[in-house]
């Protein structure tokens, strides 16, 4: 998993912008701006590397400038170039020390724009820390939560009815969904709700497009007031059909809950797949939802809307666990999964070729779906229902 990256406000807002009077070389004699934007301005202490977006319509140098501190533990793939690179790299060594700064520095005829990252140390003396909104908070028992890792660089943030945060410790309304934030990618790893009819409610699509997650600062969510940019749709990870009460509805057009996704995909084989998880879940008491998307090791990209581009995911799956009353269930419970491959290759195609076993679907992802399931069933029964070839009832 990823190494965790806690980012502040304080930085982000650190992140800067500067621009001079003049033109850039090869520009027709037309004006330009220029920028450099980090996909993150706060790193671990741990060693690692960050992606650099740089936007030039010329010839441009980059550069780091780490003022009076200790240098060289900072590096750039690229230093120079010409026009709009998206896949340059800040490579940076572990820190053992107190939080440090480097600026980069873009340089594109008379034109210059910098930008600020702090690394933490281990010290102890950082500035740096978590935003403190839910973060896999151990006491939840639900049983749509996939399990969490500590130091992965994801967050759990959990919505309510009305869209805001849910509060889980202390007085709360009816928990909506749920995401694991990847605060380095700008998107979720998986999105976990319960769902049936009760849970739909009634309404219609809200097309809320351009609306913040208020569970984080806006400057570090894609906007997606109209695409993610680069030809790719926005795809949901809960759809808005699963959430017509109007603003539950409103929330499932929230960043967090968006990913990348190609249009003919998106539109055939997932729309298919997302029409049978509703079909299921009215015949459910409850149905527990995961979906999520792959994109670890992804090397394609999102346009950069917002200045930093978005992984496109590589695969996308479903982890689906029945409640109710069937006869194939096992003390009443009942689980398949879905992996599809992100490809418009099999836009076409049946979604019931990629339907398998939790188990198989936990070995194609290194993700532990609906580990509190031992805590209803025990670990017998719930090591049976991941393992069931899922039955007809699926088909």
């Amino acid at each position: 998993m990823k190494r965790l990256v806690p980012p502040i406000l304080s930085l982000l807002a650190a992140l800067a912008f500067q621009s001079c009077e003049g033109l850039l070389p090869d520009s027709g004699g037309e004006e330009g701006t220029i920028s450099v934007t980090p996909r993150s301005a706060s790193l671990s202490s741990e060693a690692g590397k960050v992606w650099v977006d740089v936007k030039a319509s010329g010839k441009w140098t980059l550069a780091l400038d780490f003022g009076s501190g200790a240098d060289g533990w900072a590096s750039l793939s690229d230093v120079s170039g010409s026009g709009s690179k998206s896949d340059v790299r800040l490579s940076y060594e572990a820190n053992e020390g107190e939080s440090r700064t480097v600026k980069l520095v873009l340089v594109s005829g008379s034109k210059t724009a910098t930008a600020t990252v702090e690394q933490a140390g281990t010290s102890g003396n950082s500035s740096s820390g978590q935003y403190g909104y839910d973060v896999a908070p151990s006491s939840l028992d639900w049983l749509e939560l996939p399990a969490m890792k500590a130091g992965d660089g994801r967050e759990l943030l959990i919505h309510d009815m009305a869209g805001g945060k849910y509060k889980y410790k202390g007085v709360s309304g009816v928990r909506n969904w749920s995401c694991y934030w990847d605060y380095d990618d700008h998107e979720s790893l998986w999105v976990a709700y319960p769902h049936n009819n009760s849970l739909k409610g009634s309404g219609s699509r809200s097309d809320s497009w351009g609306v913040y997650d208020p569970c984080l600062p806006a400057n570090i969510q894609p906007n997606l007031g109209y695409t993610y940019g680069g030809g790719w749709t926005r795809g949901h990870q809960i759809p808005s059909a699963d959430r017509y009460a109007y603003a539950a509805n409103v929330s499932t057009f929230y960043p967090t809950n968006m990913t990348p996704q190609e249009y003919n995909f998106n539109a055939g084989i997932w729309a298919e797949l997302e029409g049978k998880v509703r079909t299921y879940a009215a015949s459910s008491d409850t149905l527990y939802v995961v979906t999520g998307a792959l994109f670890d090791g992804s090397t394609r990209y999102s346009g950069s809307n917002s200045g930093f581009s978005v992984k496109v995911p590589t695969h996308y799956f479903k982890a689906l666990l029945y409640r109710g009353s069937s006869s194939y269930a096992t003390g009443g419970y009942m689980a398949a999964g879905f992996l599809l491959p992100h490809d418009s290759g099999i836009a076409n195609g049946n979604c019931l070729d990629y339907i398998m076993t939790i188990d198989e679907l936990e070995e194609e992802t290194g993700i532990d779906f609906f580990p509190n399931l031992i805590n209803v069933l025990g670990k017998d029964k719930a090591d049976k229902i991941e393992a069931t070839v899922p039955s007809n009832w699926w088909k």
